[in-house]
């Protein structure tokens, strides 16, 4: 018998209370109906599994991409097949949107998240056989579009709204910190120092025909996405109700669609998945530029172009943690300047050209997107759930962030193609975010100028009600 603590039996203790989706659909839901103060309540049972296991499956996902990226360069690919990894990865989130969150709601979450980790070993297995690696990286985005429904949609299951800001903190945090270690990681593994290193392990009875660095690597992460399947093999079932799949799967298609026009509709929805879907669309792109300009700024090879990736990626840390400390869910929508000021900020990139200027510089730019997305994905996660339940409004908040990856990034690969530096490419994305969140917040200002009353009830409502499905 599992010991629980007091926290975590009052959870358990809760009834079941059949309500309805989007869908009209009966759904039980188990929610906590004790709102308390997150400072002072213990994070659930399971919750730092989850942690563990999406650390270690975004470090495999992102060494896994300064890999790929080094085995292109090494085997003389053109460069817009590097820089066409970002979107080939976002491709199934897209594709697939409207089947995965269903997919995360008919099973326990844990189970989902380690058959996501499954496919994303079979893409590293196909990249280190021979396959292209912009196919198998696509794989593995494959796999990681219908893991990322379960790893965020968990959380609103398992806590409190009170708590969301404090547990995005968290997982983005630890995903911050993956990507800090991965691309690290991943610009040693095909270094001079350990690279040949690793391609001189000979394992007895074990014949991989590894016979690069670049090789190396790869298997050596096959290890580590088993360390995540080990993860999700211990997170417990939260006690809500399965949702099972249609009999018939093309149906899910107008729902699918039916829940993004709901999210879009709403009035503090469409303000946070505007934010969120702009903020990944650009800065899941500038994980590339980052490189390239590196090499051009600083002429820079992957291995040390990877280090300022990493860079980046320790202000986002630093931000998201603040924000969780700092942030209330009812004030998400008070960061949207910093949104601007990022913008404003990432042009000036341009202008550098020494690395002790671009570390400090790289820091603050992360940090500002740290702060402004943590609040403002709780935001989003809250409203979802109340509309249609987590691993759906995940879902829709995977389809319009991916897809903005994808288009993004489909044009950045054009463009790169057709000789556009990455000088050009860095003013376009800064002006982009810049302009288009400075709309977003006029957007808000709109809602609350002539919404006052709607907007009031959903504001109290992130501020001090429980999760409750909308009608």
């Amino acid at each position: 018998m599992v010991l629980l603590t007091q926290s975590e039996a009052l959870f358990d203790a809760q009834p079941n209370r059949v309500i309805k989706t989007c869908y009209n659909q009966p759904r039980a839901v188990l929610l906590n109906a004790h709102f308390l103060n997150p400072t002072q309540t213990p994070m659930k049972r399971g919750f730092f599994t989850i942690m563990a296991a999406q650390f270690f499956s975004s470090l495999a996902d992102n060494a896994l991409f300064v890999v790929a990226v080094a085995l292109l360069r090494n085997t003389g690919a053109p460069t817009w097949q590097a820089a066409a990894l970002v979107p080939m990865f976002a491709l199934f989130y897209v594709l697939l949107a409207p089947w995965v969150g269903a997919f995360a709601d008919a099973r326990p979450k844990g189970h989902v998240m380690f058959v996501s980790n499954a496919i994303k070993v079979v893409g590293c297995l196909m990249m280190l056989w021979g396959s292209h690696p912009i196919m198998s990286y696509a794989i593995v985005g494959l796999g990681a579009a219908a893991y990322s429904p379960a790893k965020y949609g968990i959380l609103t299951e398992l806590l409190p709204a009170s708590q969301l800001v404090k547990a995005n903190g968290w997982i983005e945090g630890l995903t911050i910190a993956s990507i800090i270690l991965g691309v690290v990681l991943g610009g040693q593994l095909v270094g001079p120092v350990i690279g040949p290193w690793l391609a001189a392990i000979d394992v007895p009875m074990l014949n991989m025909h590894i016979q690069t660095p670049a090789q190396a690597a790869i298997a050596s992460l096959v290890v580590v996405y088993a360390l995540a399947a080990c993860f999700n093999t211990r997170i417990p079932h939260t006690g809500v109700a399965m949702r099972p799949m249609p009999r018939k799967p093309w149906v899910l298609i107008p729902d699918f669609y039916h829940c993004n026009k709901r999210l879009w509709g709403d009035r503090l929805g469409q303000i946070s998945l505007s934010t969120t879907t702009l903020f990944w669309g650009v800065s899941g792109n500038l994980r590339y530029i980052v490189l390239a300009w590196a090499a051009v700024a600083l002429n820079y090879s992957t291995t040390e172009a990877s280090k300022l990736v990493g860079v980046v990626a320790i202000g986002t840390a630093v931000g998201a943690v603040v924000a969780s400390m700092r942030m209330r869910l009812d004030m998400a929508c008070k960061v949207m300047p910093l949104g601007v000021a990022m913008g404003l900020l990432i042009l000036l990139l341009n202008v550098i050209g020494n690395v002790w200027v671009a570390i400090p510089f790289l820091i603050l730019l992360g940090g500002l997107g740290g702060f402004l997305v943590v609040p403002m994905n709780a935001l989003l996660q809250h409203r979802g759930h109340n509309l249609m339940g987590a691993g759906r409004s995940i879902a829709v908040q995977n389809f319009n962030e991916q897809a903005c990856i994808l288009a993004l990034g489909l044009i950045y690969s054009f463009a790169t193609g057709a000789g556009v530096s990455s000088y050009i490419a860095i003013a376009c994305f800064g002006l982009i975010v810049a302009g288009v969140m400075y709309i977003i917040q006029r957007w808000h200002a709109s809602n609350l100028r002539n919404h006052p009353d709607e907007m009031a009830k959903l504001l109290a409502i992130a501020r001090d009600g429980p999760h409750r499905v909308e009608p």
